[in-house]
């Protein structure tokens, strides 16, 4: 071995490899270990994976397991809104996506986030006096490792590994994966799915699937979408190393009934998202003619009808700025009126309250009721399939 070549010496094809083989193992840490086990608890993993995925996380990039979960979980609660710490619906898509890793280092020294937030991460004798006091030591540590190993190409490969989490996880999850793509799931905030074949960035890729179901541990949920996060969690499943808690459900539908009674309210709450989407796709051509009549407006300029397309197209929720503005825009279309509030009443249901079953399941009849009375086919429609849901 010479003073220039490092223990291992490849063709320059095998140090792309490698190179490649590091960073994907980085990133299967973070969307198993940090995303879907520790932030969101969607399945249980076995001390060995545990230990390997903190040990390399310490290794590739000396991100501290609680700051990562705490941050996660607050961006969850506080998505798309001013203490969101990384929502390019705020902060811009071109702070998010070229500075998003300064956005998680200013967040983490948030000492009311870590305490509200970083609860149940790990507290073990290593995390006290290794990891989290000692997190940049790590990288430095792979470092020599790479140099060892690959000779002066090891600090190239090095730089991708520093690169790759900063670029992938804080610039296009965090910022593209609520900016552009598609969306299955009509969910409050503005995430979408980026591809969907989940590879590069672990299934991560996935976004709105994921903030549609949060706790699931599989991100897919169409037949063409997969995600390789879920087939490694899979593998280490059938070797015992770790168990699902919970995946999407997936709705069913049987032959419509003839009255809503619980068995329905509950199926429609369970799959409130797919109900959501179904319902402004079914209306979609009534929300365009609808606005098409709407372009001479003195209220809808041209960015307007922009912002209220995207609303219609992708489910997208409009900013609160023209929140004002598309009150104004249905006080001049009885059908779009109609539509928005029924649309408003009917994911009331499912959000956070004290009603009980019983009033619930009475005020899904009555919508249902001035659905199918309202003139409007779609909207009949529409009502007469929710009863299918099983």
């Amino acid at each position: 071995m010479s003073m220039l070549s490092g223990v291992l010496n490849m063709p320059w094809w095998g140090y792309v490899l490698v190179a490649l083989a590091f960073t994907h193992a980085t990133i299967a840490a973070v969307t198993i270990y940090l995303h879907r086990h520790q932030a969101h608890r969607a399945l249980e993993l076995h001390a060995i994976p545990s230990h390997f995925f903190r040990f390399w996380l310490w290794l590739s990039t000396g991100m501290v397991t609680k700051e990562w979960a705490s941050i996660h979980r607050k961006h969850h609660a506080k998505c798309e809104t001013a203490e969101d710490p990384h929502s390019p619906q705020v902060f811009g898509i071109r702070k998010v996506f070229f500075e998003g890793a300064e956005l998680y280092r200013a967040e983490a020294k948030n000492k009311e986030t870590m305490e509200k937030y970083g609860h149940g991460t790990p507290d073990d004798w290593i995390e006290r006096n290794v990891y989290t006091p000692h997190s940049a030591k790590g990288i430095f540590l792979m470092l020599m490792i790479n140099l060892v190993l690959f000779g002066p190409l090891g600090l190239t490969i090095w730089a991708v590994q520093m690169i790759w989490i900063p670029l992938t996880a804080a610039g296009i999850i965090n910022g593209v994966g609520h900016y552009w793509g598609y969306r299955n799931y009509a969910c409050a905030d503005a995430s979408t799915n980026i591809l969907p074949w989940g590879i590069i960035i672990g299934g991560e890729e996935l976004h709105n699937n994921h903030h549609a179901f949060a706790t699931s541990a599989k991100l897919s949920s169409k037949w063409y979408e997969f995600d390789i996060g879920w087939f490694y969690i899979r593998v280490l499943e059938i070797l015992g190393l770790a168990r699902v808690k919970k995946t999407i459900p997936q709705p069913r539908f049987h032959k419509e009934v003839p009255a809503v009674d619980i068995a329905t309210l509950q199926a429609v709450i369970t799959h409130r998202y797919d109900v959501m989407t179904r319902y402004m796709r079914s209306l979609k051509s009534i929300y365009r003619e609808e606005f098409s009549k709407l372009k001479s407006s003195a209220h809808l300029d041209g960015e307007g009808m922009r912002h209220f397309k995207a609303w219609i197209a992708k489910d997208k929720q409009l900013p609160e700025a023209r929140q004002a503005e598309l009150e104004t825009v249905l006080a001049q279309t009885s059908r779009l009126a109609t539509l928005h509030a029924m649309r408003q009443e009917l994911s009331a249901l499912w959000a956070r309250s004290s009603a009980s079953n019983e009033q619930l399941l009475k005020q899904l009849q009555d919508w249902c009721h001035r659905a199918e009375q309202s003139g409007i086919e779609q909207l009949r429609d529409f009502s007469l399939r929710l009863r299918r849901y099983a």
